[in-house]
């Protein structure tokens, strides 16, 4: 359960905060991006994508701390974000020089695929203003022990993001804590980030190790304990024909005593049967005990893109108010799965349909994942 805030709960402005960038996402529908001539936009970015549903969906009091280039695509992105329901106050707004040359809004192409054919994303972010955020940009006294936040949430996608950005998810995670603040991270690897050309992997791995053991909460894959942190593992993740779930049993032990300080680790199960149709669980770490989520078997999926950000929210929004990871599980699997039925990186669920589904699954299929093999 999250943490008390030193003047009491009564205090919180926010019930989670975000940090990450939002670009501005082109869909071209049932269309291919190299075919299309319309796009419909919205806004999605891993990190913020959670706070967004625990908005939307959950009713929490949300923020996203980022930066926007100070233009007309600037203030579009700012207006879905208040669409959304996600306070703006902390954008930290940058001057537009004419041409994007200095700084610039992210942008995101993105078919969703289907059937035999897979999704695809083409990012253009280069240069973006949030890639180029570090420590000292942000006043986190004031967001964290003056204001009152319940929740932090971080990524791996935002610590790749620019030479200084780690260095920033880390100041805000020990700035929370001081605050007492809970603290959620999602390794989330992304090779597109890690694997251009004068990227410090290293230097990125050194610092997300600390940003982890100022964690409470930790999401990812052995893939990602890899690929983000270094950590070595005696089964391999990568050309592994091992499962997922077999893979993070014999992981997560070993990461959890690297990083003691945190409280659960958590993974979504996936099994691809196509783009159009996975199966769909969790499972997660707490206390030396492996814990299930509910199964949801041929899941049938309009939108994959924000799947892995709707179970983070579901979960945050579970342990806030059950404070029991089973309980979390179900509620981010449940939610997952319905962000993954509507377009946009975003969810348009509500909480009674997450609920509706939660109940609607029989009890004979939770808190089991059928391995192959």
């Amino acid at each position: 359960m999250p943490s008390s805030h030193p003047n009491g709960e009564k205090d919180f402005r926010f019930d989670c905060v975000s940090l990450g960038e939002v670009m501005l996402r082109f869909d071209p529908g049932c269309e291919r991006i190299r075919e299309t001539e319309s796009f419909h936009v919205w806004e999605g970015g891993g990190e913020y994508n959670v706070s967004r549903s625990l908005s939307r969906c959950f009713g929490l009091k949300t923020s996203v701390v980022t930066s926007l280039v100070d233009n007309e695509i600037g203030h579009l992105l700012e207006r879905l974000i208040e669409k959304g329901r996600v306070d703006t106050s902390f954008i930290r707004w940058v001057p537009f020089d004419g041409t994007g040359l200095a700084a610039r809004n992210g942008l995101n192409f993105t078919e969703r695929g289907f059937g035999l054919r897979g999704a695809i994303g083409v990012s253009d972010r280069g240069h973006s203003a949030a890639s180029m955020m570090g420590p000292g940009d942000i006043d986190w006294r004031d967001i964290f022990a003056k204001q009152g936040v319940r929740w932090l949430h971080v990524g791996g996608i935002f610590a790749a993001l620019g030479p200084r950005t780690a260095e920033l998810t880390l100041e805000a995670c020990r700035a929370a804590k001081r605050a007492g603040t809970m603290v959620s991270c999602d390794l989330n690897y992304r090779s597109s980030l890690w694997e251009r050309e004068g990227f410090d992997a290293d230097k990125t791995r050194s610092v997300l190790r600390k940003v982890v053991g100022q964690s409470d909460y930790l999401l990812g894959s052995q893939f990602d304990f890899e690929k983000c942190l270094g950590l070595k593992f005696a089964e391999g993740a990568e050309g592994s024909s091992l499962s997922d779930e077999t893979l993070f049993r014999s992981s997560a032990p070993a990461v959890a005593k690297r990083f003691p300080k945190l409280k659960a680790l958590v993974m979504t199960l996936r099994k691809v049967r196509s783009a159009s149709v996975n199966d769909w669980a969790a499972i997660g770490l707490q206390d030396g005990e492996f814990v299930y989520s509910r199964e949801f078997q041929h899941l049938e999926i309009l939108d994959r893109v924000g799947g892995g950000d709707g179970f983070a929210s579901g979960l945050i929004y579970g342990l806030m108010k059950f404070g029991q990871l089973s309980t979390a599980l179900d509620y981010g699997i449940a939610h997952g799965a319905l962000s993954m039925t509507t377009p946009g990186d975003t969810s348009i669920a509500t909480l009674r349909e997450v609920e509706a589904l939660l109940e609607g699954v029989r009890a004979s299929e939770s808190r089991a994942w059928r391995t192959a093999g």
